[in-house]
């Protein structure tokens, strides 16, 4: 890598607006990610976090501005973005091997039954990244949360990416596993050099590694230090109604966060896609952060 390219953001959004119909879900969002770089990315159900993602994946265009990975346009299936979606158990009885899953992030579902000895030996360094080697033939839908989400890291590491997106990575795990999982794509990011943006409803298990937080709320955003973001005053004014944020043994919790309303169509009960609360938007809620 030149001197240039490590200092070129690996993601750069300018004026970056997205609007459903007639509801904007954030506008004028000046973004730069830098290599190794680890920003978390906050805010109520349906504010617009994984519709983020999905926006530089190429699969949302902005309404506005512009979106560049690593100084290029965004496009559909840029191998130089790695992506860990959701979590979302394999189906029992599903014949996928752990190594078969990690293969899949190397060329698509070409890799097929007999792969030649170089994709064979990347699985194989791959499964050893992630510390899947003792379960590299082992049914995926046998596999606990936490190892099925150590081989969804590994796949999104196989192109070798300059962007990391994890949308909800650490849901449904346990507090053991969401460490594991949160440690292992530190690591991988410090080593290797590259961005990641990393979506979830609780910041606590990734706050000792977090650069920064982009919070996303009502169409508005807030990006800085966790402490510099997560203050009372910070989100009050963001949301535009009392908010408080309570720190307790070593965890943040905001309380008061009106409901972001609904999300778009296309993320209305989508596993995968951001959940939708159906409260008055009036109404108030407890989010651990």
């Amino acid at each position: 890598m030149t001197d240039a390219q490590a200092r070129q953001p690996v993601l750069s959004l300018r004026g970056a607006t997205l609007r459903f119909d007639r509801r904007t879900l954030w506008q004028g969002l000046d973004l730069d990610v830098a290599p190794g770089e680890f920003i978390a990315v906050l805010g109520a159900n349906g504010s617009g976090k994984t519709s983020l993602l999905r926006t530089i994946l190429g699969q949302h265009p902005l309404s506005s501005g512009e979106a560049l990975v690593a100084g290029e346009p965004v496009t559909a299936g840029n191998p130089r973005i790695g992506y860990v979606p959701q979590q979302k158990l394999a189906d029992e009885g599903t014949p996928l091997r752990a190594r078969d899953l990690v293969g899949l992030g190397i060329d698509g579902g070409t890799f097929g039954f007999w792969p030649s000895r170089s994709k064979r030996a990347r699985v194989d360094r791959l499964l050893a990244d992630v510390g899947a080697t003792d379960y590299a033939e082992v049914p995926v839908s046998t596999l606990s949360g936490g190892e099925q989400q150590r081989l969804r890291v590994g796949q999104a590491l196989a192109s070798d990416p300059v962007l990391l997106l994890a949308d909800e990575p650490l849901a449904s795990l346990d507090l053991t596993n969401q460490r594991a999982v949160s440690e292992l794509i530190d690591r991988h990011r410090r080593e290797r050099g590259f961005g990641v943006l990393f979506v979830t409803h609780d910041v606590n298990p990734v706050l000792p590694i977090v650069d920064r937080v982009l919070y996303l709320a009502g169409g508005r955003f807030r990006i800085g230090a966790p402490d510099e973001v997560l203050r009372s005053e910070v989100l009050t004014e963001l949301y535009g109604s009392p908010v408080d944020v309570i720190r307790a043994r070593g965890r943040i919790i905001v309380v008061g966060t009106p409901d972001a309303g609904h999300a778009p169509h296309d993320e209305h009960h989508d596993a995968g896609h951001e959940d939708v609360c159906d409260h008055n938007p009036e109404d108030t809620e407890a989010v651990v952060l």
